[in-house]
């Protein structure tokens, strides 16, 4: 499971595995496909390779 928001519906959404279509790897990390609540065909890119913005926090 994990969070998305959809290019579609313009909503975040949790994703359950039962809605994964498809799982490819490749240079980049691991682009998951899946159909989002509203129908909507949408890829995400995860895993090592793939590039999150994460906000920094100095202590």
């Amino acid at each position: 499971m994990f969070s998305h928001h959809c290019t579609a519906c313009d909503r975040t959404q949790l994703i359950f595995t039962s809605q994964v279509t498809a799982m490819t790897n490749d240079e980049l990390g691991i682009t998951v496909s899946f159909t989002c609540w509203c129908g909507s065909e949408q890829t995400t890119l995860t895993g090592k390779g793939a590039r999150v913005a994460r906000a920094l926090v100095a202590a």
